[in-house]
């Protein structure tokens, strides 16, 4: 398997195999809330988008990142998303990279989201399909995030060793600019973020299943599998 790493400006053709990275904190909110029964995750191309989903399905819930919005349902919190219950739920995202790194490789064969949390798991299916080449897409920071290149390249050596360690890329995402940021933004009290999330996107293998995003009338939907 040979990896690339890129962002999406980097990007000149769809590839066969994406994995997409958002550590802070798309894909580590979107990891928890299947963990807590969610069935299914769309992703909206703009906030209006992701609000007329919700009011054409009752029962489907919005996040977006940032601070709170008017007809969201939760901010990008992975802290924030343990107070709901999402047994059986449909949820609508939004964000600035994450969703958006997704949209931009949609139409590749096979097309899978990923943080820490599904590390190992997205690792492993690497190795089932045993793709000759695997394209990681960066989303944070126009591309050049080092929480996502750090655990682009975890996931990486993941799929050649399952006994690589985690240590040396989860401090090079506790070091990043985007742990930096969150931190911050509890310092100021910005509503949107919560004191346990960089804790919590720094955690490794917390979910047991990978994300796969696919077309689905003509949304990209993620599931867990």
């Amino acid at each position: 398997m040979q990896p690339t790493f890129t962002g999406v400006p980097g990007l000149s053709a769809t590839p066969d195999v994406a994995v997409v990275i958002d550590v802070m904190r798309a894909f580590t909110v979107a990891a928890g809330a299947f963990r807590q029964g969610a069935e299914r995750i769309v992703f909206a191309e703009t906030a209006e988008d992701a609000l007329e989903l919700k009011a054409r399905h009752p029962g489907w819930l919005a996040f977006q990142d940032g601070e709170p919005k008017p007809g969201f349902d939760l901010a990008n919190s992975p802290a924030h998303l343990r107070s709901l219950d999402l047994a059986g739920r449909t949820v609508v995202q939004k964000t600035t990279a994450g969703t958006v790194g997704a949209l931009a490789v949609a139409d590749a064969r096979l097309l899978l989201c990923a943080s820490f949390a599904v590390a190992g798991a997205t690792a492993r299916l690497l190795r089932r399909e045993r793709p000759a080449a695997v394209t990681f897409v960066v989303t944070g920071d126009g591309g050049e995030a080092e929480e996502d290149l750090a655990c682009a390249q975890y996931i990486a050596a993941r799929a050649t060793s399952d006994t690589a360690d985690p240590a040396p890329y989860v401090t090079r995402a506790r070091n990043s600019g985007g742990a930096a940021r969150l931190a911050d933004g509890v310092r100021r009290g910005w509503a949107g973020v919560h004191p346990e999330d960089v804790g919590l996107c720094l955690e490794v293998d917390t979910c047991g299943f990978a994300m796969v995003a696919r077309q689905e009338e003509g949304r990209l939907v993620l599931r867990a599998v």
